[in-house]
C-alpha cells in the first residue's frame, strides 16, 4: 500500500506546548536532521497502549541512524486532557520520547486524524513517507523507517513481533466491536446501576475507566478476579488467551466511572 505524498508539509509543533520529556524543538529543525515519526495515541486506549512496545523498539534501533520520535497525548475522553492526569499516566507507561499534551486537540486537527492511534513518518526535509490510522501494519512501518533513515548494509535486524496475532502470516480473528457501556456517557452507578453484563468473542478484555471503586469481574457464571479502579486509565480485566466468546458481568462498587470496553485479538485454539 502506497503512503507517501510529497505534497504534504509537516505541522509544525507548538512554541509552548506541554510535554511530558524534553522539548523537542523545531519540526523544521528535525527533519533538517532525519526522519521524525509522529505518533499520536491516548494513555487510556487500548490500541494505542498495543502499539508502544513497537514505538519504543524502532526509536532504540533507528535513533543512531537519525530517526527521532515524537508523541502526542490526543485525549479521546475529558479526563485525557488534564495535565495532572496525563502527565503521571504517560510516565508510568515507560515512553521515553517527549511527548505533547494536545488537550485542546490542535495537532489532531492540524494532520487530519482519523482514529487512535495514527502515526506520521515524514522523512528528512519533510515529505510524508508513511501513515497508518489504528493499530496494525507493524511490519510496513518499519519497513518505511528502515528505507527512510539509511541504505539496507547499515541497517540493524528488523523487531521480532512483540505478541502471536503480530506474526505474518498467522490466522487472527476479530475480536468483538469495543462497546461504550454507558451510552454517550461513562457507565456510572447513579445513572445505570451497579452491574452489567455483556457477551462477547476475542482473546483479552479491558476496560477505560476513572474515579475509584472496585470492580467485581465474572466470567461464563464464574467469580475471576476484582479491579480496583485508582484514577484515569486501561485497566485489563479478563486475562489475555486464545480467541473464545464468553459471558461477562461487572459489578461496581464506589464511584467508578466506567467509559468502554475493549477487547484484544486472539488467535484460535
Amino acid at each position: 500500500m502506497l503512503r507517501s505524498r510529497e505534497d504534504i508539509r509537516a505541522p509544525d509543533l507548538p512554541k509552548d506546548g506541554l510535554w511530558v520529556g524534553e522539548d523537542p524543538g523545531r519540526m523544521d529543525s528535525l527533519l533538517a536532521a532525519g526522519p521524525v515519526l509522529v505518533h499520536f495515541i491516548d494513555y487510556s486506549q487500548l490500541n494505542c497502549v498495543r502499539t508502544l512496545p513497537y514505538l519504543k523498539g524502532w526509536r532504540e534501533r533507528y535513533g543512531p541512524l537519525g530517526l527521532t520520535v515524537v508523541g502526542i497525548q490526543a485525549p479521546r475522553f475529558p479526563f485525557g486532557a488534564d495535565p495532572e492526569t496525563a502527565v503521571p499516566a504517560i510516565e508510568e507507561l515507560g515512553i521515553e520520547y517527549p511527548v505533547l499534551i494536545d488537550g485542546e486537540m490542535k495537532m489532531w486537527k492540524d494532520y487530519g486524524c482519523e482514529g487512535w492511534p495514527s502515526l506520521f513518518l515524514w522523512g528528512r526535509g519533510g515529505a510524508l513517507k508513511w501513515f497508518q490510522f489504528g493499530e496494525g501494519e507493524y511490519r510496513s512501518t518499519e519497513d518505511a523507517i528502515r528505507e527512510a533513515v539509511a541504505p539496507e548494509d547499515e541497517l540493524p535486524e528488523r523487531m521480532e513481533p512483540v505478541r502471536e496475532t503480530d506474526v505474518e502470516g498467522v490466522e487472527v480473528i476479530a475480536p468483538s466491536s469495543e462497546l461504550i457501556p454507558g451510552g454517550e456517557g461513562p457507565w456510572t452507578v447513579a445513572e445505570h446501576g451497579d452491574s452489567f453484563e455483556v457477551e462477547y468473542e476475542a482473546g483479552g478484555v479491558y476496560l477505560t475507566a476513572s474515579g475509584s471503586g472496585k470492580l467485581a469481574i465474572g466470567l461464563d457464571g464464574e467469580r475471576i478476579g476484582e479491579v480496583t479502579v485508582d484514577g484515569p486509565g486501561l485497566y485489563p480485566i479478563v486475562p489475555e488467551g486464545r480467541h473464545a466468546g464468553h459471558r461477562l458481568l461487572v459489578e461496581i462498587e464506589g464511584e467508578p466511572e466506567i467509559w468502554t470496553i475493549a477487547f484484544s485479538p486472539a488467535i484460535a485454539d
